[in-house]
């Protein structure tokens, strides 16, 4: 079970996870929430409700990375127009943005902060005691998914080893691992210039000594969560 999702009867997924996984993967959703940076939180002496009703940005992220997250409607790299429907395609999406971004912003945020939330879980569970947690990730304090640690019996923990510990995630916790999970591909595979046309195949024969070896091993890991878990959504 290790390294992969599987479903919980009823609902729901379950990974077991080891400390250095929980860490990578805790440091990782970390700098994700950075980069999509922090919620819109109410001015103090304001009405809470501006925030909520607040227009977004007209313009898409210059961070390349961010732009892959928060891309433009309409349009966009690979579409062929004229000046005319490229212009019409731009102030539509800069319309289209404005009024969603915020909100898909705070989603996204919510999907990185629970698996930071899981992650903490799994970490006080004993699971994962040389990980820190806390200050790293503001607001991650409150209710994460369940845990059970390796050594309780159990058919979800048999044939896990010990000092491991199983995650167990809702449905709704799933689809935000989910989120978060293809949040980091998209950033990661960003970074080291993956296309829609290719698959970062090429990327595994980098030899150990390239400073991008890391972040390929985390990419093509990740991918492996990321698939396992759509497989447990799945009737």
């Amino acid at each position: 079970m290790a390294g992969h999702f599987e479903p919980l009867p009823g609902g729901g997924a379950m990974v077991a996870l080891d400390d250095v996984e929980i860490s990578i993967l805790r440091s990782l959703a970390v700098q994700l929430l950075e980069l999509i940076g922090p919620g819109t939180e109410p001015v103090e002496g304001h009405d809470p409700l501006d925030a909520l009703f607040a227009e977004g940005p007209t313009k898409p992220p210059a961070d390349p990375a961010l732009a892959r997250l928060f891309p433009d409607a309409y349009g966009g790299p690979g579409q062929k127009l004229g000046a005319d429907e490229e212009a019409t395609a731009q102030a539509a999406s800069s319309e289209f943005r404005r009024y969603t971004e915020n909100d898909l912003r705070a989603r996204k945020r919510e999907d990185a902060l629970a698996v930071v939330r899981g992650l903490d879980a799994l970490a006080r569970s004993g699971a994962g005691a040389g990980t820190e947690t806390g200050a790293e990730a503001e607001g991650a304090e409150g209710e994460g998914a369940e845990v059970e640690d390796a050594e309780t019996e159990g058919p979800e923990t048999e044939g896990v080893e010990a000092g491991t510990g199983v995650l167990e995630l809702s449905p709704e916790q799933s689809r935000q691992w989910l989120g978060a999970l293809n949040d980091l591909r998209l950033a990661i595979g960003t970074r080291l210039e993956v296309t829609d046309e290719d698959d970062g195949g090429e990327l595994l024969r980098l030899p150990d000594s390239d400073p991008r070896k890391p972040m390929v091993m985390a990419y093509f890991w990740l991918g492996g969560l990321q698939e396992t878990l759509v497989e447990t959504l799945m009737p």
